[in-house]
């Protein structure tokens, strides 16, 4: 009988909770995300759990260390210990949308042919990509380029596949010249409309200063 294998992709909506799940996951992260000491009722309703359940979950993360616990009566305060070997780790992940983001331009600079610039539009422009969404990229080729390089296919198909081993999600590349920029701008098409209003630079020029530099 076959196995069947299910595919989760990352969240980078809840990055920590994909990667821990649970209330640890839930407690972490909000912890992860500030450098204030805070109380366990404001860790409660950050994370989205009850009192009770934080209750159980802060001691375990106190006694690992990776938690500072300090009396300030009433109140108990907590935060993440930054020097602890898994506190670095943790908030790489908490901020994880921005190292894809600086990867996704540093692997189009190392290109063989560079694109003239690389955009990101959707969801993962929004910030609001989850488990379920793909990662959507404009690459602009430059004008001494033709489309059926071989050398450009590559290099689209190269920051591809390295992009989804560095964010776990599928990504999806839609190739455009430089001089059909200002056509697709003034277009009405919905999926430029969105790449205009959402678009984010990793690399290169926006659309606007393509297009500028075109008519100019």
């Amino acid at each position: 009988m076959m196995d069947i294998v299910y595919s989760v992709d990352m969240d980078f909506v809840r990055p920590v909770e994909a990667v821990i799940p649970g209330v640890q996951g839930r407690v972490l992260a909000v912890l992860a995300e500030t450098t204030a000491e805070l109380n366990l009722r404001t860790i409660a309703r950050l994370s989205g759990v009850s009192h009770a359940q934080v209750s159980r979950v802060l001691p375990g993360l106190v006694e690992l260390g990776l938690v500072d616990r300090r009396e300030a009566p009433p109140s108990s305060l907590f935060r993440l210990v930054p020097e602890h070997v898994a506190a670095g780790p943790l908030v790489a992940l908490a901020r994880g949308r921005d190292g894809v983001i600086a990867e996704m331009g540093k692997a189009a600079s190392a290109l063989p042919v560079v694109p003239e610039s690389v955009i990101v539009f959707g969801s993962f422009a929004r910030g609001e990509a989850d488990a379920e969404s793909d990662i959507d990229a404009v690459f602009v080729r430059p004008g001494s380029i033709d489309e059926s390089d071989e050398a450009w296919a590559d290099s689209v198909e190269h920051w591809r596949s390295r992009i989804g081993q560095v964010s776990g999600n599928p990504v999806e590349v839609l190739e455009v010249g430089s001089v059909e920029i200002s056509a697709r701008l003034s277009s009405r098409q919905l999926v430029w409309n969105d790449i205009h209003r959402d678009g984010l630079v990793v690399h290169g020029r926006s659309l606007d200063e393509l297009a500028e530099t075109r008519v100019g």
